[in-house]
């Protein structure tokens, strides 16, 4: 079994000025982040700190056509360390800055993956509560010259710090706070049934878990959009925790055939995630009910306030109620499209399913999307 790490130091700040200062940052550091997270809250700091905006090479999560138009201007520049200040798709591009050289394209980072090396220190701040991805070594990449999502993975691509500011999450739109803290909770989940999990990583799945739902259960209560950011902390908390857990033991078949409806459909990847969870867990218990699984029932049902065997059908119903989950053909996707996604994600998620709870056939994978339908 390998051995339980938590990489990056993980630090908490009230805001971004106590980070500027503790840090030190100024004129040799680059900000990767969007101006409408950089103007309200960064900018009338003036640090002086050079400046590159993800959202003028593109919208959407990253792709191979977006990181390399960064890294083309970026050539120009020197700057010691980089600072990520954003939501997945921000976080994802600095892992890869921090391992680029100067005259590396993406294809080039795939294509040595194995001898990566880290070329600026990374300082990674989450603007979203769901991701988890300050604390992980992986960069999810749509090379849409091979049509597939792809993970870039190396050990120099962890951040040398993890910074939790909650006051940079107060801006959040309250669908995003719904799709991130979504793929938060699936992290959790995942990494709980994983078969590399260990007793180590549990505890993390489990802290999770239990303040995503106290979090979403207050919110629910309070009747407003911004009922979550009173827990802004906790969610932030709980999204690094279920990084960290899956970063040891991995994420599996819900985010493995999640990745196509992105892909293809350009659906939120926590949206996306939430789709396919309830019927990827159904499965699950019709392949393999007596397992962990049970396990899992049994924190679920402490939380929400149910007996064991029903408690993942009141999860189901508590994740409807922060956002509202639809069948997949309201999201664009055709019939004829199933078979060729379940035969994309046999053929290039295995990384992915190997962490299932049980192991799933082509076959199974399409009645699950077919379920989803």
């Amino acid at each position: 079994m390998k051995a339980f790490r938590i990489m990056p130091a993980v630090a908490e700040y009230a805001d971004f000025c106590a980070m500027a200062q503790e840090l030190n940052l100024g004129a040799r550091d680059l900000i990767l982040t969007n101006e409408y997270i950089y103007n309200p809250t960064i900018a009338t700091l003036n640090l002086g700190c050079q400046t590159c905006f993800q959202e003028k090479y593109g919208a959407g999560e990253p792709t191979d056509v977006m990181v390399d138009a960064i890294l083309d201007d970026l050539r120009g520049k020197e700057y010691d360390c980089i600072i990520a200040v954003g939501g997945g798709t921000v976080i994802d591009i600095a892992k890869v800055l921090t391992v680029a050289r100067p005259e590396d394209r993406v294809d080039d980072l795939y294509d040595r993956m194995a001898d990566l090396q880290k070329e600026h220190p990374l300082i990674i701040v989450p603007t979203t509560c769901g991701t988890g991805s300050e604390v992980t070594n992986i960069s999810i990449i749509n090379r849409t010259s091979k049509g597939v999502k792809v993970g870039l993975v190396s050990p120099a691509m962890f951040a040398d710090e993890a910074a939790l500011v909650p006051a940079m999450l107060q801006s959040l739109p309250y669908p995003v706070f719904a799709t991130s803290s979504i793929d938060a909770m699936v992290h959790a989940v995942e990494s709980y049934l994983s078969p590399n999990a260990c007793a180590l990583s549990e505890l993390f799945s489990e802290k999770a878990l239990q303040l995503i739902l106290r979090g979403w259960k207050q919110a629910v209560a309070s009747g407003s959009k911004d009922g979550w950011k009173q827990n802004a902390l906790e969610f932030l908390r709980a999204s690094n925790f279920a990084g960290i857990a899956f970063g040891h033991a991995g994420c599996a078949a819900v985010h493995a055939m999640a990745y196509p409806l992105g892909g293809v459909h350009h659906i939120p990847h926590g949206q996306a995630n939430q789709l396919m969870f309830a019927d990827v867990m159904r499965k699950y218990q019709e392949k393999k009910p007596i397992g962990k699984l049970n396990q899992l029932e049994e924190i679920l049902s402490k939380e929400l306030q149910v007996e064991p065997v029903f408690a993942l059908e009141k999860l189901y119903a508590l994740m409807d109620e922060v956002l509202k989950k639809d069948p997949l053909r309201e999201h664009g996707v055709t019939a004829e499209e199933l078979p060729d996604f379940a035969r994309n994600v046999i053929e290039t998620q295995q990384r992915l399913l190997g962490n299932n709870y049980v192991e799933l056939t082509e076959d199974d994978i399409l009645s699950i999307y077919r379920a989803a339908f």
